[in-house]
Formats: C-alpha cells, structure tokens, sequence
C-alpha cells in the first residue's frame, strides 16, 4: 500500500545534520512512494538547507529563523502541514522497504490507535535492538521508562521474539507515526521539554485521552542513534532527570502523585551519588540542576498539569509494570523484560 496523497507526511528534523541527511534521505525517498516528505530545518550552520535545495528539490523544506529543539521544532512545522497521519523520523534512521504499510494499515483499522512505531534495531549493530524505541516503550511503578528488546544499557538481540502487533505506552520519538488530529488536539509536544522524554509525555497524555499507542513488528528500521547529544552529555543527563521529574508531575493520577514523586526524588539522589563515587562529577550536578529547575517553574509545571487532567479520560495509570524496573535490573539483575 503505498501513501495515499496528502494522507501521510514523513517530517525529519534537521539541525546540522548534512552527513545523516546525505547517509539516509535516499532510504526514505525509495521506500516511501505516495508519502510526503518534509525537512524542517532547526537553523542548520552547515550546508544542509543548500544541500537539500539543489540534491532534492522534490523534498518540501520547512525553515526556522532559530533551533527550537526537538519538540517547539516539530510543532512548529507541523502546524504548516496538512495530512491525515504523521511520521516523525530521525534524520539518522535508515528505514526499509515497506515500512510504512504495516503501521497505516494498523492505524487505518482502528480509529482510537493514535501512536505507532516499527521495529528499531542499531544502524551499527542491526542484530540488536536500539536503545531508543526498541520493540516499544512501557513504564513501571515509579514511571521509569524502558523497552521491550532494552532495559537500561542492555540490548537484546532480535530474535523474532518481537515480531509481533503489542499495545505498550509509548512510541520513541525517533520514529513516531501519529494522527494528526489527535497530536494537534492534545497540543503537540510539550514546548518546554526542548528534547528528550517528549515522546514519552506526549504518549502518556495521549493515552489518558482514551487512545492507543501501538507497536508493529512487521515494519522495521535502523537507527545510528546519538547523533545530537552523546548519551554521555552532562546536558542530556540534565534533561533527562528535569524532563522525566516534569512529566511525572504533569500526567500522574492524584492518588499515586507524591508517593511516587518522593520515591523518584530518592533515586534520583542515589543516582547522582554514584555518578560522584564514579568520577562523573558534571552529571552529579546536572541531577541537581534539574530538581532546581523544577522548583523555579513549578508554577508552569503545576499549569501544565492542570491543563493536562482536565482532558483526562482515564482515571487511573493503566498498561504499566506493576514492579520497580530499577529494582529488577540493579539489584536482581534481570536483563530481558521476559525475566521481568
């Protein structure tokens, strides 16, 4: 089934990414007959507008006067395009014949599937699942994140095992299909995040909005990964701990809120402890800094949640892992989410 005219449009972000855009822009252009494809350009400095004016003048170029960052960038430039269904994809992901099929298909067959992602396996390793996305996103009691095919660093091999259709609870980001009325109805990604854990967000409120997020295994892609901020970046350590305390706050039912929000805030704790016992004294400070950035906006955050649970259909935190992910991959060493 290939794309249907103005039915899907694949949106890559761009920000200085002239050699992932010369590397994987032809694996989208191939295998994806019918859709859009749009570049939306985070005020790129190197040649990549250029690039992309004289290589691939059949490719629409979305351009902003300023990097806006993942999540205020795609919003931006998705309010300038009209289809039925969105692909958010990595400019360093290099996606497969048929990929895009499946997923339409999928969502095309139930109206309440908002979100779906393929398969993600490493670009470098494509034995492996990639770190971000894997099979599919769940969360745990305490709302810490992980992948079907990945818990922490650890990566499975595929396998087969995930060749399957699964609703989980979110979608990676790196290559996220959407409903578009649903994604500009619940308001696109939270502006404030910059980068990282909106995807998650996004998910979790979209989930509370009565909807589905999917996985289908019969698409896949690979994925380089880490091509913006190495996961080593005292930075991405910041928005990491910032963003998963925020969204915690914005999304959680009332009657889990603070027992959870006090467990998170003790770990969080113990994590930048043994960042100082290992040496990594910039990503100690980092988790700090990101608490203090909570407690200087918490009247943004506490705004956001309100808005967020006046569209809740859902009264309770549904589809998570009942234990403490952490818990099982630290102390009882469980690798898989099979062990689990």
């Amino acid at each position: 089934m290939a794309c249907k005219p103005g039915h899907t449009a694949i949106v890559i972000l761009n920000w200085n990414g002239l050699h992932h855009l010369k590397q994987f822009l032809p694996s989208v252009i191939k295998y994806s007959t019918g859709c859009e494809i749009i570049v939306a350009d985070n005020a790129s400095t190197d040649e990549s507008v250029a690039y992309l004016q004289a290589q691939y003048p059949q490719v629409r170029l979305i351009r902003h006067s300023t990097n806006l960052g993942f999540c205020e960038g795609y919003n931006l430039a998705l309010k300038q395009v009209e289809a039925s269904y969105y692909v958010l994809l990595n400019s360093d992901v290099e996606v497969t014949p048929n990929w895009v099929s499946p997923v339409i298909s999928l969502m095309e067959a139930d109206e309440k599937v908002a979100v779906c992602q393929p398969k993600i396996n490493a670009y470098h390793h494509p034995h492996l699942f990639e770190y971000a996305g894997a099979a599919g996103g769940m969360l745990d009691m305490l709302g810490y994140p992980f992948c079907r095919g990945r818990l922490f660093e650890h990566l499975e091999e595929d396998n087969g095992q995930y060749n399957d259709v699964q609703e989980v609870f979110w979608a990676t980001g790196a290559c996220m299909f959407v409903r578009a009325s649903v994604f500009h109805g619940l308001g696109g990604l939270e502006p404030a995040f910059f980068a990282h854990m909106e995807e998650i967000d996004l998910c979790w409120r979209i989930r509370n909005a009565g909807y589905k997020i999917m996985y289908q295994g019969s698409s896949r892609v690979l994925h380089v990964g880490g091509g913006t901020l190495h996961k080593s970046n005292p930075h991405k350590t910041y928005l990491n701990f910032r963003n998963g305390l925020a969204m915690l706050y914005k999304n959680m039912p009332l009657s889990q809120l603070l027992p959870v929000m006090v467990f998170r805030i003790i770990l969080d704790w113990l994590a930048a402890a043994r960042m100082l016992v290992a040496g990594q004294v910039a990503d100690a400070k980092a988790v700090l800094d990101a608490h203090a950035a909570i407690l200087r906006n918490a009247g943004y955050w506490h705004a956001r949640r309100k808005l967020q649970q006046n569209k809740r259909k859902l009264g309770t935190l549904n589809g998570v892992y009942k234990g403490s992910i952490v818990w099982q991959y630290f102390i009882r060493q469980k690798r898989t989410v099979q062990d689990l």
